[in-house]
């Protein structure tokens, strides 16, 4: 085993703002682990839109705009996933894959070794109380970083002959599509209407709702719907189109939602009597506007998926070492390129996930 160095390279981000406050370095002091956590090497972490969110205080209450515009950096002191304000430096990073190579004096030493995938949405630190959890890369330290710390109880092993970005491509954005799949109850036959179908989190929910056995109607731009279908997709619908036009009324089963904005009621249109949205994300802004008329008469259900069950991430592990899922990775950068790997992730130009490499 290499010997662990004492400083490491890492990006800093110093406050909620734009690129400006991300600064990279490679004099950072390497963690040590306590009792209970396990200090890993990270071999790849991918950029979510949660990294920038969290940047900008998106979360934020003060925020009405879509993600990545320029009037949407929110307040400092609700600007995190908690709501709490955030202590700076952090280092953030929701996705981390990566090799144990010390352990803490209350972890089996066997661990060293191990590949592991961290979960991001993470349960131990809050004594796993229902509907509370910490985020990787906010509450905690996370993966842009040559070596981070990370609970043993939430380092998942992982046997599989991926590539390191591959892998790093899973936590976040994998994570969050089951946990929609799961927690609206996407069963075999059904019809699933995903927003969002060209990213991360939206790519996955593809592939992963097809698992399951349902059908998938994806809403994705005209450039990427040849490749929105490769993923699964039966059948795509221009994201400028008026989507009534093109899907009928009370038709679909289940919505994964993960843009909102102005068209959000066009969504609950179109599903069935007792159909089911599901929601995580607001990519064209969090402020919609709801007809509860809709809601009732059609006794729908409305579900908010940020808190993720244990075996959601035990689901995943599953997929991947029966090889049940497809990693789709668009590109690779050092990990000292982060702001333009952040650009390119905003420029929304590529279809799946971009991974930082330290």
């Amino acid at each position: 085993m290499s010997t662990i160095p004492k400083k490491m390279s890492a990006v800093l981000t110093t406050g909620h703002g734009g690129y400006e406050v991300l600064k990279f370095s490679d004099d950072v002091e390497v963690p040590n682990p306590s009792s209970d956590q396990v200090l890993i090497k990270v071999l790849g972490a991918g950029i979510n839109n949660t990294d920038i969110n969290t940047r900008t205080a998106w979360y934020s209450k003060s925020v009405t705009g879509e993600t990545n515009a320029e009037d949407s950096q929110g307040a400092n002191d609700d600007g995190s996933w908690s709501g709490e304000p955030l202590e700076f430096p952090i280092i953030q990073g929701a996705d981390c894959y990566g090799e144990i190579v010390a352990v803490g004096d209350d972890v089996d030493v066997e661990r060293i070794g191990e590949r592991v995938l961290v979960r991001t949405m993470q349960q131990y630190a809050v004594d796993y109380r229902p509907y509370e959890c910490w985020t990787m890369g906010s509450e905690c330290n996370g993966a842009f970083s040559e070596y981070m710390i990370a609970f043993s109880d939430e380092s998942f092993k992982i046997e599989s002959n991926w590539s390191n970005a591959e892998l790093a491509s899973i936590p976040c954005a994998y994570s969050t599509a089951e946990n929609l799949l799961e927690r609206s109850d996407v069963k075999e036959g059904e019809v699933v209407l995903i927003t969002g179908a060209s990213g991360g989190v939206g790519s996955a929910a593809i592939q992963l709702a097809k698992r399951r056995g349902a059908s998938v109607v994806a809403i994705s731009s005209k450039a990427k719907s040849d490749l929105v279908k490769e993923i699964g997709a039966n059948t795509v619908v221009n994201r400028e189109a008026k989507l009534t036009d093109f899907i009928e009324n009370e038709s679909i089963d289940v919505v994964i939602d993960l843009v909102a904005g102005e068209r959000w009621g066009d969504l609950l249109d179109v599903l069935k009597k007792g159909g089911r949205y599901a929601a995580a994300g607001a990519i064209a802004g969090p402020i919609v506007e709801l007809d509860v008329r809709t809601l009732y008469l059609k006794d729908l259900v409305l579900i908010g998926c940020t808190f993720q069950d244990r075996k959601v991430f035990e689901n995943l592990i599953g997929y991947i070492e029966r090889n049940e899922i497809t990693p789709l990775v668009s590109k690779t950068y050092p990990l000292k390129d982060i702001i333009t790997a952040q650009k390119d992730f905003v420029s929304k130009k590529y279809v799946g996930k971009l991974v930082l490499l330290p």
